[in-house]
């Protein structure tokens, strides 16, 4: 006759494997679900509706900026307090109408203080805007839709010091 052993309490069974691979995976399945949620209900990614329509922009703006390079034009976007100045030369230093040209300006992070100006053309062929903004810094994007080389576009960065 053999002797059997008392089942040991703390051995480690099938059954603690089991749960042990549930736990392990459903945790992973909790994370992965919780993150899908939180992507969906956020920014969507769309960044344009269509993108070969997009694609046809972008090839016309390089084509109109390649354009404006080459008859030398030179933009200056310059602020000082309550207004805003735009001056776009061609290579001989003479202005150039530019037609309809507005100003979006912007933070950089917040999506806060947004503000949107139409320039006036001056007699000496600048353009100017009132334009009242806080201190900090600041995008600006200037834009006309119809020069003699195409549509026009300038991007600055700058910052507005405090009082």
């Amino acid at each position: 006759m053999t002797a059997t052993r008392p089942a040991d309490p703390h051995a480690f069974t099938g059954r603690h494997m089991w749960l042990l691979v549930i736990g392990f995976f459903g945790v992973i399945i909790a994370v992965n679900v919780g993150m899908a949620i939180v992507a969906s209900t956020s920014w969507t990614g769309l960044v344009v509706t269509n993108s070969y329509v997009a694609s046809q922009e972008f090839e016309e703006k390089r084509l109109a900026h390649q354009a404006q390079q080459a008859a030398g034009w030179q933009a200056v976007f310059t602020y000082s307090p309550g207004l805003a100045k735009l001056v776009v030369s061609d290579g001989a230093g003479n202005p150039i109408d530019l037609g309809s040209v507005t100003l979006k300006v912007n933070r950089p992070v917040g999506g806060h203080d947004d503000q949107a100006v139409v320039f006036e053309r001056a007699p000496d062929g600048s353009y100017a805007a009132s334009l009242r903004l806080a201190a900090g810094v600041w995008d600006a994007l200037v834009q006309a839709d119809e020069t003699a080389k195409g549509s026009f576009e300038l991007h600055e960065r700058f910052s507005v010091a405090g009082d």
